[in-house]
């Protein structure tokens, strides 16, 4: 069976250590609204509003080259099995090419066959092309965009 992922890749002018700094400070690129720490080894609490929940590990942090995460638990209230994060990983891969810095994200175990595939695709795809990049290469994110990826999705709870 061919592994599911979603890959998404950038290159930048900034530094390996630069991005690496940014993809650590989550606070900055995804959300405001988490708990506990994301630039040491150790979990964080995501959630929004009652559409999405999720327990993350951070389990290796390697400076200026890779910072991976394990999801722990997961809850959407938008699709048939309310865990598909579960047990997935979420990968960041931090590489010079020549005079740039690419930076590769990739969610290990989220396919096609998901049901939160399209709604978590088009939102990873605005928080890593748009707000991570933008915290890396202009020192400001637009965290908590998700409210109007929900909107688009017809996934507003309100």
């Amino acid at each position: 069976m061919k592994r599911q992922e979603l890959t998404i890749a950038f290159l930048v002018d900034n530094t390996p250590r630069e991005a690496f700094d940014a993809i650590t400070n989550v606070r900055g690129w995804w959300s405001e609204d988490l708990e506990g720490r994301t630039d040491q080894l150790g979990a964080f609490e995501y959630h929004y509003k009652d559409i999405h929940r999720c327990t993350i590990q951070i389990t290796e942090l390697a400076p200026g080259k890779k910072v991976a995460w394990h999801v722990v638990d997961n809850y959407f209230d938008f699709v048939k099995d309310k865990s598909e994060w579960k047990d997935t990983d979420i990968v960041f891969e931090i590489a010079k090419k020549g005079d740039k810095t690419e930076v590769r994200f990739t969610h290990v175990g989220l396919g096609p066959a998901h049901g939160c595939h399209d709604v978590c695709s088009d939102a990873w795809s605005t928080y890593i092309n748009g707000s991570l990049r933008n915290l890396i290469t202009r020192g400001k994110g637009q965290p908590n965009q998700n409210e109007q990826i929900a909107d688009r999705h017809g996934m507003e709870n309100s």
